[in-house]
């Protein structure tokens, strides 16, 4: 009986100082290569004293370059830009500027639940064995939480009280590509084949694979009408998730607002619409499981006056742009 109990006890101490490791906003990967496009993802494990977060900034140190936010369902986007400290290179054009700060604002985080903000960007003209530390703050309503303390002088960062998200900087491959800008190549070469409902083409279908922790996921196509008349995609569903809606994506004022497109996406005749990252979208809502990479996502569409045609969207990375 006595080794039981202290088994037990053993076992509590460990769990304690499990949650309380986890208690901090983190990144799901704390490690990222030199000179490659990463998706930095943070974890926010908790609100402020109980409080649900409605609002998740996040400041961006020098060396993570050309930053690109993902979009969640129900909060919108903001993205703060500057200028940077140094010059960047970015397939031969010169940068000097781009995002500095990204804010994901408007939203309702359960205290009692976790959730991912995902940033794609990347590692550039910094050392292997460099920390970059990105501060991020939590707003509850009238509360807030800064995740921003850095360690000092070679100090212990697990004894501040709230430690500002680190990523270490590894040495990188040695091939001297850039595997996650190419990305969206690789995206385009192994999406969907091309599906026919009468005028309508539908080719090039993909969805992105998703995060652990990430509740909804994109899905991308093109509709090409190749016909004298004018029509409409009005519906789309999958047995593979509760709900499917059409989005629209744009900036305004650096305010990047996601839409629901409740009325459809407009086809028109001799024209071409391209569902793509950024732009219009599909979103899956209510997955019965997250999409992995090299699965493949059914999908039924239905357009105004075609009617219906189902596709099929291939899971492919999710660094693709």
């Amino acid at each position: 009986m006595k080794t039981i109990k202290t088994l037990s006890a053993a076992a509590l101490v460990s769990a304690a100082a499990f949650t309380a490791a986890q208690a901090h906003v983190t990144f799901l990967d704390p490690e990222a290569p030199q000179e490659k496009t990463i998706l930095a993802t943070l974890q926010v494990p908790h609100g402020c004293d109980g409080k649900p977060t409605n609002e998740v900034q996040v400041r961006l140190p020098e060396g993570f370059v050309f930053a690109k936010p993902q979009p969640k369902a129900g909060w919108e986007l903001e993205v703060i830009k500057g200028d940077y400290q140094k010059t960047y290179d970015n397939h031969g054009s010169n940068v000097k500027s781009g995002a500095i700060e990204i804010r994901w604002k408007g939203g309702n985080l359960s205290d009692g639940f976790y959730d991912t903000f995902v940033i794609q960007g990347k590692v550039s003209g910094v050392e292997a064995g460099t920390s970059l530390t990105f501060p991020v703050k939590q707003l509850c309503g009238d509360a807030v939480e800064a995740w921003d303390q850095v360690a000092t002088g070679g100090g212990d960062p697990h004894k501040l009280k709230s430690p500002a998200p680190v990523l270490t900087v590894v040495a990188g491959g040695g091939n001297g590509h850039d595997h996650g800008d190419m990305a969206g190549m690789d995206m385009n070469a192994a999406a969907g084949e091309t599906a026919t409902l009468g005028d309508l083409e539908v080719s090039g279908a993909f969805a992105k694979a998703m995060l652990p922790g990430q509740p909804v996921g994109g899905g991308f196509l093109t509709i090409k009408n190749t016909g004298k008349t004018d029509d409409k995609l009005v519906a789309v569903s999958s047995p593979a998730a509760g709900e499917v809606q059409m989005h629209e994506m744009g900036m305004q004022d650096n305010v990047m607002k996601m839409r629901e497109l409740k009325h459809g996406i407009a086809v028109p005749a001799g024209g071409t619409v391209k569902l793509a990252p950024g732009g219009l979208h599909l979103m899956f809502q209510k997955v019965k499981a997250p999409f992995k990479q090299g699965e493949s996502v059914p999908a039924t569409l239905t357009f105004e006056k075609a009617g219906k045609i189902d596709v099929t969207l291939k899971v492919l990375s999710a660094q693709g742009k």
